[in-house]
């Protein structure tokens, strides 16, 4: 009985531990962007500079992620996850402090890179703990829970932070987080070390981080300056041929960076709805946040506040819904749903109008997007961990934060120049925005279709 109780105790502080350290993680892809205007002011930023106070933090976070996942495999979830965090808390430090732009950036790449260690390392050490499918469900649900909420609550304490601190502490509240994480995670969770044998497979994890460290930076570059252009062609055409010399290295290691059992189809699958769920989760936030504060003239904290009620939905549905369903009817019905969900929310923001209101135009749809949200987030963690190794835990939950963070990038770079060719046409701002959001809306539908073909294909 005694034993029964401390493995249940040390359960609620794994979880609770490890979807702090992944809300602080997604807190920071948001929380910056309010104040990039302040920024640029007080450091001196050029225009084309400034990109690189997002991008910077981005682009490690995303193209490192496999190889942090595997790193995790190899030394210990719990070691990985020490060590990001000092890495994170760090650069924070030393980014809240900069006083040039040099610093700043070199501070978000190092953000980044931490951050690339922890986020797999989180999500292995839960399953890791967590193997009872019904308990499993519920703690994925409050982790993904906690992964949407920092991505809203970054807006809120952005726009907070920078309207009444000043814009450095939207990175200096991360140091003293990261120090009460680290004294809980040292004294509460117990020491697991890596598995003896897991090797690195040194070409593949070179390879794959450039691959998708070229990937975004085409897609970034294609957001900047338009898809047409010579360097984001060459970007893009070497990810692609990197793409094509990792599968062939990958058939002759003996312990190859991404296993071939992490890659069958019913993961494909998940992983494809994974990269749909990260363009409509960065899309329709940053959209509705620039309607409410250009069309509707919403102040940053006023734009905080009226995202809140998609932060409360996204936490009922993941933490108390999700698991409900979920045991009613599978993970890859609620995901089915979930899709299906966020694709009426987003078809009605495609409704917006000059001359809305938040009441009438904007609540609904946030609402009933964030409920798809919050269902799809644990259905698709769940579908790509589950039966998962535990010497490859911290890849498996890898490859699903680098899709949802590959998803995200390549999702909102494509919406914003979407938005940018239609405002071009028609001279209305508030016409971009309605395209994006039907552009996200058709992402989300074909994602429902695909996944519920498959699943009927599974059944049959």
């Amino acid at each position: 009985m005694t034993g029964t109780l401390s493995h249940v105790r040390r359960g609620r502080w794994v979880l609770g531990l490890t979807a702090t350290a992944q809300f602080v993680l997604q807190l920071d892809v948001a929380i910056v962007n309010v104040a990039l205007p302040t920024v640029q002011h007080e450091l001196g930023f050029s225009s084309a500079g400034l990109q690189w106070v997002v991008t910077g933090y981005a682009l490690p976070f995303g193209a490192l992620l496999l190889l942090g996942g595997r790193l995790g495999d190899m030394i210990g979830h719990r070691r990985a996850l020490i060590a990001g965090l000092v890495v994170f808390g760090l650069s924070s430090l030393s980014g809240g402090l900069a006083v040039g732009p040099g610093i700043l950036v070199a501070s978000r790449l190092a953000q980044g890179a931490g951050a690339a260690l922890v986020a797999p390392a989180a999500l292995a050490l839960l399953t890791d703990h967590y193997t009872e499918p019904r308990e499993r469900a519920h703690a994925m649900g409050i982790f993904q829970g906690a992964v949407a909420c920092g991505a809203l609550a970054g807006i809120l304490a952005g726009g907070f932070l920078t309207e009444y601190a000043g814009w450095r502490w939207v990175l200096l509240i991360n140091p003293p987080i990261i120090v009460l994480l680290l004294v809980f995670v040292l004294w509460r969770i117990p020491t697991m070390h890596g598995r003896r044998g897991v090797g690195l497979d040194l070409p593949g994890a070179l390879i794959v981080t450039a691959a998708i460290a070229a990937l975004m930076l085409g897609v970034n570059q294609g957001a900047e300056h338009g898809f047409g252009t010579w360097k984001v062609w060459m970007l893009v055409s070497l990810a692609a041929v990197l793409v094509g010399t990792l599968t062939i290295i990958e058939r002759h290691a003996s312990e190859p960076m991404l296993p071939p059992e992490l890659l069958r189809r019913n993961r494909a699958v998940i992983l494809g709805a994974a990269l749909a769920i990260g363009a409509v989760l960065a899309g329709y936030i940053y959209f509705v946040s620039l309607y409410l504060q250009r069309v509707l003239d919403f102040s940053p904290a006023q734009t905080g506040l009226a995202l809140a009620p998609a932060t409360a939905m996204v936490m009922l549905m993941s933490t108390q819904v999700s698991r409900r369903v979920l045991g009613l009817i599978g993970t890859t019905g609620q995901l089915v749903i979930a899709l299906g969900l966020m694709g009426i929310g987003q078809g009605w923001l495609a409704f917006v109008d000059t001359d809305g209101t938040y009441l009438a135009d904007v609540l609904g749809p946030i609402l009933i997007t964030s409920a798809g949200i919050g269902l799809a987030l644990p259905a698709a963690s769940l579908a790509i961990t589950s039966g998962a190794a535990p010497h490859q835990r911290g890849i498996a939950g890898a490859l699903f934060v680098a899709s949802q963070q590959t998803g995200s990038a390549i999702g909102l770079a494509a919406l914003a120049t979407v938005a940018s060719a239609q405002t071009a046409v028609t001279g209305h701002l508030v016409s971009g925005y309605q395209r994006a959001f039907l552009v996200v809306a058709v992402v989300a539908i074909a994602a429902t279709v695909a996944v519920a073909i498959w699943a009927r294909q599974r059944r049959e």
